[in-house]
């Protein structure tokens, strides 16, 4: 089954403000037991009994097993130095019973899987709509260049209008400060593809992990025995894509990112089919902290919910439990990861919402699914903005960053909000154009996987691009490599972590704990990248008119921007600048 690009991962496609793309899969063995349980709707679904468990502040690891044993469950890995555990049970009052134990905070289910549809389901049907309106709509766009092009620029740098926007260039921050090897950036997301030419120069595969395992029932067939990728790979495409952003290596080939010379590690959590599930969302967190990583990306969402509520009417008891470990458990990893020296940098989300009065959310959770490929418990909630937080994005701690597009305007899509908006970036618009039709060019390039290309038909037999939006560049050995162009807040927070990485670098001192590397207080680097970032005001009116011109109509929305030139809804502090950055001081 080919598998989903763009789904929970924070990107879109011209379309995708519209169209959700369906998600699957899960972190577990798939031979794990399962029991059977009615769900909304009537609908029987296969539940795994997979938890993961949160301590209590100050329960030791021996208490919590016995207070999981007790309950009913087999801890198979634990995480002492955070507080959680991972648990598989085939008792199916394991969630109450730990919520009561003592010493144990509560457990959230790591994964429910729903009847797998049979043949192509409709997540794949979505993707393939969402590429076929991409190529029809930019079907005989020129890709003209947007940005100035130096002597010493990578040869597509170009059409990199964005890194031209906050000055990582060749004429940049690059002759001042193009990224140490001895900082290093993780990307949790779907993976990275550490072949690709564009990243081999600075992709550490030792330093990288996989904390997911594929189920084929939901991810397609297992590539691999045992259903565990390596670590060098990516078969959704999305986490390519933002590795590059960050770190595409300047070698005379395709693009640059904004830090060329630091170390990249795949820290994937992600599934194939675009699932970001708690368990190896924790675990990629906490290993960051572990292993001397100074930045992570966190491009996602933690799912099934999108807005993770302490106890909205409309979700039964046991869904408002696990929603509150969700939040308490990714927040507790976040805090332990910065206490390590780690940045965490996360989107801010792509449904075009005011996070401060987000409204309705008609699509958590989104999982598990039916037999037609729909989520079988989705339902309408009223999200209490004081209660009710998407994670990771409005977790203390990470760095939230909205998006912009060639003009410098909010992107159509981008969530916005006065409390959540720390830093803007560009991470495209296909209708910031004059006419407001769509052009793949306003979008980010970015490296891609040329596998996943071809199973999706972006690219032919002969290895030619079938779409617009995906470009090509032959080597003078014969080998290709190539780039896509996508837009999306999961664009947009590359560019603030290749920044921070830039800071790190700059600023950074010895690392102790990691001989050989650097480190640097990551409140210090949070301060320089929002005090470096370049204010910009709300537009006047304050109200700002989005109008997209398609095949179908046009298309006019609304968003509103609220506050002063330094710190508002749409920018937060401003717009990310890289020169700036390292030469504060």
């Amino acid at each position: 089954m080919r598998k989903i690009v763009l789904s929970s991962a924070l990107s879109v496609s011209l379309v995708a403000a519209t169209l959700a793309a369906t998600q699957t899969a899960s972190s577990a063995d798939p031979t794990a037991s399962t029991t059977t349980g009615t769900v909304a709707g009537g609908v029987t679904v296969r539940t795994a009994g997979e938890y993961v468990v949160l301590y209590d502040e100050g329960t030791t690891d021996a208490m919590a097993r016995a207070a999981i044993a007790a309950a009913g469950g087999t801890v198979v890995s634990s995480n002492e130095s955070v507080g959680y555990a991972f648990v598989r049970t085939e008792s199916e009052e394991f969630a109450a019973r730990a919520e009561q134990a003592p010493g144990l905070l509560g457990a959230a289910a790591n994964r429910r899987i729903g009847t797998s549809p049979d043949g192509t389901d409709e997540a794949d049907d979505a993707v393939e709509r969402l590429t076929a309106t991409v190529a029809d709509a930019t079907a005989g766009v020129a890709l003209k260049s947007s940005a100035a092009k130096g002597p010493d620029a990578e040869p597509l740098a170009g059409l990199q209008w964005d890194m031209a926007a906050i000055d990582a260039t060749a004429e940049g921050s690059y002759r001042v400060q193009p990224g140490s090897e001895k900082v290093t950036v993780g990307v949790i997301d779907t993976g990275v593809d550490g072949s690709h030419p564009d990243l081999a120069p600075n992709f550490d595969a030792a330093g990288s992990r996989n904390f997911v395992t594929d189920l084929p029932e939901v991810d397609g067939p297992c590539e691999v025995e045992g259903c565990v990728d390596p670590a060098d790979v990516d078969e959704g495409g999305h986490g390519t894509h933002v590795a590059g952003t960050i770190a595409a290596a300047t070698n005379d080939l395709g693009i640059a990112g904004v830090a060329p010379g630091v170390n990249l590690v795949n820290l994937r959590a992600g599934q194939d089919s675009g699932y970001f599930f708690l368990q190896p969302v924790l675990d990629a967190i906490t290993f960051a902290g572990d292993s001397g990583v100074d930045v992570v990306n966190m491009s996602f969402y933690v799912d099934p919910w999108l807005y993770n509520c302490q106890a909205n009417p409309a979700d039964s008891p046991e869904e408002q439990a696990e929603q509150r470990v969700t939040v308490a458990a990714v927040q507790r990893a976040i805090d332990y990861a910065r206490s390590k020296g780690v940045l965490p940098v996360g989107a801010a989300g792509n449904a075009a919402t005011d996070l401060g009065a987000p409204g309705v959310d008609a699509s958590s959770p989104n999982f598990p699914l039916d037999e037609e490929g729909n989520p079988v418990g989705a339902r309408e909630r009223t999200i209490d903005n004081s209660t009710c937080l998407s994670v990771p994005a409005e977790s203390d701690g990470v760095v939230t960053v909205t998006s912009v597009g060639p003009s410098g305007r909010k992107a159509y899509y981008s969530n916005y909000g006065t409390e959540q908006a720390d830093v803007a970036a560009p991470g495209g618009d296909a209708y910031d154009t004059p006419n407001g039709r769509a052009d793949a060019a306003a979008q980010i390039l970015s490296t891609y996987p040329e596998s996943v290309l071809a199973a999706e038909g972006a690219i032919d037999e002969d290895g030619e691009p079938t779409t617009a939006s995906v470009v090509r560049e032959v080597t003078e050995d014969g080998t290709s490599a190539y780039y896509r162009y996508l837009q999306g807040t999961s664009m947009a927070a590359p560019h603030a972590a290749g920044v921070a990485a830039l800071i790190v670098s700059e600023h950074g001192e010895k690392d102790p704990a990691h001989p050989g590397t650097l480190t640097l207080d990551p409140s210090l680097t949070e301060a320089l990248l929002l005090g470096t970032a370049e204010d910009v005001a709300c537009p006047v009116p304050a109200e700002f008119t989005y109008r997209r011109v398609t095949a179908s109509g046009e298309s006019i929305t609304t968003a509103t921007c609220a506050g002063p030139a330094d710190v508002n809804g749409f920018y937060g502090q401003g717009v990310v600048n890289a020169l700036d950055a390292v030469t504060a001081f």
